[in-house]
């Protein structure tokens, strides 16, 4: 029998599997899905959701065409993907899964990335956000925030190496020149750019992009609001289904079966065989794996547990993995790609935690002094908004003038290069 005509029967005797476990435990299932909700309702709506509205708006403004031409030099040559993916990559990185999946289906819906090169740019721009990773993470589960910088370097430049390693997915010819008539191709902005100024081109860029968009202001806002809250409806789904279903096979007993063997597997490896409970954990949901890694038993060094944390903010869980899916399925872009660079993600940000440790930390150790958890509630997630909003703008302008910058450079390279050949 194929694998095919065997995946329905074994769907749905999972899912029959799952309905049983309902009935047999329904006060943890109820308290799994409550917890869920919460979890949506006070962190990921106020933090994602204003995020989804304003990258719809930027795209029907055209600031992808501005920040393509401008950034369409240093994203080419590194990563392979047009400049527009720098906007994604800005996005992706301070507003966190799944904001670069999202940006990165309605690239393609606009034809400016072909299936390869968003391929690419999912797998690299798919990631914690600052937020989480400091205030959470760091402070909330670790009760140390230097713990912070380790993490951002391990968690930000394993996905800066992902982007590298990328380059070499898919065929060596790209097609992002086919243009619906959304926007220019970047082709074409390409030769305005080589006729005048990058900046005078990226700005003719973004005019002539949104001259033929051509809805009014008030029709985009709706459409934004009407798409994001599509979106943001599925990933509040999502992470109350695998809160339920993590919850559901602890009470069957299913969870300590898989912590036995990882055990060995860990002890194999040289890792401390008590970071079973919070790699499992991680694996199906970010959230409860990092908690798990920052309390893990006093007797397990600390580089370690940082390394748990890593592996578990890169790979994302099964609950990001599924946004991701339902925001990929929508396009040809396909999933196995990216959850290959997850994995591989995952493990070069646990080994570099492991190699960058001395060097960065030195002789760290735990704080003494307990900090408690930050409360996560609207309040705090409107801070983190603001925090965001911020950490937007600099990056924007960072990559902006390193572009520019780097533009100037390669016009003065071919400058001279043409002098020496008369």
């Amino acid at each position: 029998m194929s694998v095919k005509k065997l995946s329905l029967p074994l769907m749905l005797a999972s899912f029959a599997g799952l309905l049983l476990l309902m009935i047999l435990f329904p006060g943890a299932y109820l308290e799994s899905a409550l917890r869920g909700l919460a979890i949506w309702w006070d962190i990921l709506f106020p933090s994602l959701f204003p995020f989804f509205i304003i990258s719809e708006m930027m795209l029907g403004f055209g600031v992808v065409h501005l920040l393509g031409t401008l950034m369409d030099p240093l994203m080419k040559p590194l990563f392979r993907i047009p400049g527009s993916g720098g906007f994604v990559a800005a996005m992706g990185y301070v507003s966190g899964y799944p904001i670069g999946a999202k940006l990165t289906a309605k690239l393609w819906e606009q034809n400016m990335i072909t299936r390869d090169e968003g391929e690419r740019l999912v797998a690299f721009t798919t990631s914690s956000d600052p937020i989480f990773l400091i205030g959470a993470v760091s402070v909330g589960f670790f009760h140390d925030s230097k713990i912070a910088v380790i993490l951002a370097a391990a968690h930000y430049g394993g996905g800066f190496l992902i982007g590298i390693l990328m380059r070499f997915h898919g065929q060596q010819k790209t097609g992002s020149g086919v243009s619906n008539g959304l926007g220019p191709t970047p082709e074409r902005a390409m030769d305005s750019a080589k006729k005048g100024g990058r900046v005078q081109s990226a700005f003719a860029a973004m005019h002539q992009a949104r001259m033929q968009d051509g809805r009014s202001i008030g029709e985009m806002l709706r459409q934004a609001v009407e798409s994001s809250l599509k979106l943001i409806i599925v990933v509040g789904g999502l992470v109350v289904f695998f809160s339920v279903f993590l919850e559901l096979l602890t009470q069957a007993g299913v969870m300590k079966s898989l912590y036995l063997i990882l055990d060995k597997i860990l002890t194999a490896v040289g890792f401390p065989a008590s970071l079973s409970e919070a790699l499992i954990g991680g694996l199906f949901e970010v959230t409860l794996g990092a908690r798990s890694a920052g309390e893990a038993a006093a007797s397990v060094p600390l580089p370690y547990k940082a390394a748990a944390a890593a592996f578990i903010l890169s790979w994302g869980g099964l609950s990001v993995h599924a946004q991701i899916a339902s925001i990929l399925h929508a396009t040809n872009l396909r999933y196995l790609p990216f959850m290959i660079a997850r994995l591989i993600h995952a493990i070069l940000a646990a080994v570099l935690i492991l190699l960058l440790w001395d060097p960065l930390m030195g002789n760290l150790r735990p704080s003494p002094a307990f900090r408690p958890e930050p409360e996560l509630s609207l309040v705090s997630a409107a801070g983190g908004f603001a925090d965001r909003i911020a950490y937007l703008c600099i990056l924007i302008v960072f990559i902006t003038l390193a572009s520019v910058f780097w533009s100037w450079i390669r016009a003065l390279w071919h400058q001279g290069n043409g002098k020496a050949a008369k």
